[in-house]
């Protein structure tokens, strides 16, 4: 990790991506870093300033996305939520599609439905959804080339939106469609979406239950049900996720990880973690940098 980090860093799209969207195709091979800090570098860990997807087109990919690893085999999307920490372990030479693109520019109905798969695993694509996706890719590349057309930007934001939809759409068919979810299971479904909005603040599920207009023992009981686990089980991992994050990728005290996930009470905070790891939260900054 490096000195003196007090953020996890940031990816961010280069001054001349075209306003928030950034599509690419590239090849990388161990033979184009010609050092071995060019190499640790490109395998550093970090968050992008953006929704983004990568298509491994050719090869092999070893990622860890929040602590875990994946083996990651063409043809596979992986789709990285701006709040996720990820690192490259190792690869084969491998041809990537990658797609980042930032709020703003994404369809708010898209947006949404990215806001409910994450996190989301590595998915497999057969060979035909990957026909379908090159054939998409390749018209989105084409737009991003072609800055002095006059409908530029719309075209290329268009049809991003579209290979956003597309892909977003595998990731959903793994899922249950809403109209067969159970009255449970669509609690948790709400109550997950304002747990990763309000994690740092609201730590009670009183008031998780105000929001979705029910009582708290009825959260409880939705909750149980559908994850195994209390209300107040998932809020503390929720938040432990994001302890691990800072321990690992910033140098930040644990005292300013504490007040920063919103426990004035520092000790709670230890406790807390030590209660849900089974360390404590200096022993796993050491163990995990040793």
């Amino acid at each position: 990790m490096p000195k003196n980090k007090k953020n996890i860093p940031v990816n961010s799209m280069a001054d001349n991506s075209s306003q928030g969207i950034s599509i690419d195709r590239i090849t990388i091979k161990n033979s184009d870093f010609l050092s071995t800090q060019q190499y640790e570098e490109a395998r550093s860990s970090h968050r992008d300033d953006g929704h983004t997807f990568h298509v491994i087109e050719q090869g092999a990919l070893h990622i860890e996305i929040d602590f875990q690893k994946y083996e990651i085999k063409a043809p596979s999307v992986v789709y990285m939520h701006p709040s996720q920490v990820h690192r490259i372990l190792d690869f084969e030479n491998i041809t990537v599609c990658s797609l980042a693109i930032k709020n703003e520019n994404l369809n708010p109905d898209y947006l949404k439905f990215l806001e409910e798969i994450a996190p989301a695993k590595p998915l497999k694509l057969t060979k035909e959804i990957n026909l379908i996706f090159l054939d998409i890719f390749s018209l989105c590349l084409n737009f991003s080339v072609q800055k002095n057309h006059k409908l530029y930007f719309p075209l290329l934001k268009d049809s991003c939106n579209t290979l956003v939809a597309f892909l977003t759409s595998q990731f959903l068919n793994q899922s249950k469609p809403d109209v067969n979810l159970s009255r449970f299971e669509i609690v948790t479904k709400g109550f997950k979406q304002l747990l990763e909005k309000n994690y740092d603040t609201v730590k009670r599920p009183c008031e998780y239950a105000n929001k979705l207009n029910i009582s708290t023992p009825y959260l409880n009981e939705c909750i149980k049900n559908t994850t195994g686990f209390s209300a107040t089980r998932n809020i503390q991992y929720r938040v432990i996720l994001e302890a691990k994050r800072l321990l690992y990728h910033t140098d930040k005290s644990v005292k300013e990880i504490a007040f920063q996930l919103g426990y004035e009470d520092y000790p709670y905070f230890s406790r807390t973690f030590t209660k849900a790891t089974g360390m404590s939260a200096l022993s796993f900054r050491n163990k995990n940098l040793g």
